[in-house]
């Protein structure tokens, strides 16, 4: 039996070779998986349940479809956490907490997203505390459609700007912030996304594990009770 994990998948209209691979690997043969869990940045954009654009409405009939068979987990990316229970029930989806614990074939492992490691990079911590108080998303929630649209498109601009003025390593975890992660939580095995760098690292007796995006490539991290491994098949 194996678990799968992806991530930072950034589905969009404006991407459909992305939403192909997506649906080309919900074909497979999922017989022998335990569960499917998807680390966040599932969308490229999320401003609300709904706005969910047609081609998102299509996924989530689709993941809805292999839920009937597969547990299907999902914890909140910086680009969709206004993703809520209406549209995760609609695909079939479990929502988690942003920090999750569970024992996988005997391994306590803490699984999220990432961006709350990347704490050298004070401006978007700055944002993000912000941005998970219920109050802010109370207020964004009753503003008009096109209203959301317009400022969920000028954060993202920003956001571009600023990512390429930072240095590389303020863009990544911060080795602290994952060794007191994995000392509050008690786990010997961390999996996360969000930074695009997919790799599998030790960490003495303790392990981090990076899902990679699917911006060229579809990658995937398979655990089993033998390890883990991660593969990628280029985008056609």
């Amino acid at each position: 039996m194996r678990t799968l994990f992806i991530g930072d998948l950034h589905l969009s209209a404006a991407r459909p070779d992305i939403t192909r691979a997506f649906l080309g690997f919900l074909e497979q043969d999922f017989s022998d998986v335990d569960a499917l869990y998807i680390l966040g940045d599932l969308y490229e954009v999320w401003v609300g349940d709904d706005l969910a654009e047609p081609f998102a409405q299509d996924i989530a009939a689709r993941l809805k479809r292999l839920s009937d068979t597969t547990p299907l987990y999902f914890i909140h990316g910086n680009r969709d956490f206004l993703l809520g229970k209406a549209f995760a029930n609609a695909s079939g989806m479990q929502l988690l907490d942003e920090v999750h614990v569970t024992e996988l074939y005997g391994v306590r492992t803490v699984l999220l997203h990432g961006d709350s490691l990347c704490t050298l990079d004070k401006a978007y911590q700055r944002f993000r505390r912000f941005r998970n108080l219920s109050i802010a998303k109370w207020l964004y929630g009753l503003l008009p459609q096109s209203r959301r649209l317009k400022i969920a498109a000028a954060i993202r601009a920003k956001s571009q700007r600023s990512n390429s003025e930072k240095q590389d390593y303020i863009m990544d975890v911060e080795h602290a912030a994952v060794e007191a992660l994995l000392d509050a939580t008690g786990a010997t095995q961390m999996i996360h996304g969000h930074t695009h760098r997919p790799a599998i690292h030790a960490l003495g007796e303790r392990k981090r594990i990076v899902v990679g995006d699917w911006y060229s490539q579809s990658s995937v991290l398979t655990l089993t009770a033998a390890g883990a491994s991660l593969s990628s098949r280029p985008l056609k």
